[in-house]
């Protein structure tokens, strides 16, 4: 549940820019392929380029930044490929802690925690730490995430207050629900950007992004610059988002 801390209560976006955009960052190891390097080449060109987002989100009137960095089925991934990404994770916390709280960002993991490594999940407890009192930017990343995987949990811990007498039945609605994912502190998506040129959500932010826009761009994500961003989040505000409602 959220505790002392309250979900930004969900609103009709007026038209402008996004609250929350939240981005599939994909086409690392096409990038690195292309150039004749590892795929992990391109995984920490991938990490470099999210600095350069983040930061481009303040001028651009967005809020809250949710990416993509590790799915529940990344693991079927070569053992080098997995093992270099973790790595790499333990590095960026490392190198960015410092440079992401003067920069007032506040950072939140989302995702199962229990089949990373301790280092990394003590890195990222302690970077939320440190940057929670943090509100220029809220910057989530979804670190062993999917979006089924997400729900069956919540769905777990809601079972366990039934269970317990503390939640009647006939109380639990999609609010209800809601409060119980690991995003309940964040307003849902309002656009959601994926790169690489691949036309499918994969398993992010399902229940969230029940009525999130779209947008598909061919840009491999190191090659994803602020000025793509902006020229992406610019369509946003041309968007006629009706919520299933019809405009008279």
């Amino acid at each position: 549940m959220a505790g002392k801390e309250q979900r930004v209560a969900a609103k009709e976006p007026e038209q402008g820019a996004p609250t929350h955009v939240a981005i599939i960052m994909d086409g690392n190891g096409r990038w690195a392929q292309k150039r004749g390097r590892p795929r992990l080449f391109g995984h920490r060109a991938g990490a470099r380029r999210v600095r350069e987002i983040v930061t481009a989100c303040p001028d651009l009137g967005i809020r809250y930044l949710t990416i993509f960095a590790f799915s529940t089925e990344n693991w079927r991934r070569t053992q080098v490929e997995v093992a270099g990404l973790m790595s790499l994770f333990r590095r960026y916390i490392q190198k960015e802690a410092l440079a992401l709280r003067a920069e007032r960002v506040r950072v939140r993991f989302i995702g199962d925690r229990d089949r990373l490594d301790a280092k990394l999940v003590a890195l990222m407890q302690s970077l939320e730490t440190m940057t929670e009192a943090n509100d220029r930017v809220h910057l989530t990343i979804a670190l062993n995430y999917g979006g089924r995987d997400e729900v069956a949990r919540a769905t777990r811990r809601l079972a366990r207050e039934v269970a317990a007498g503390r939640l009647s039945p006939e109380d639990v609605d999609a609010e209800t629900l809601a409060s119980f994912l690991d995003t309940c502190l964040l307003p849902d998506p309002d656009l959601v950007i994926r790169t690489s040129g691949e036309a499918r959500i994969s398993n992010f932010l399902l229940w969230q992004s029940a009525y999130a826009e779209y947008e598909f761009t061919p840009v491999l994500w190191p090659d994803f610059t602020a000025d793509h961003f902006a020229r992406i989040v610019g369509t946003y505000s041309t968007r006629d988002r009706r919520y299933g409602a019809v405009k008279i």
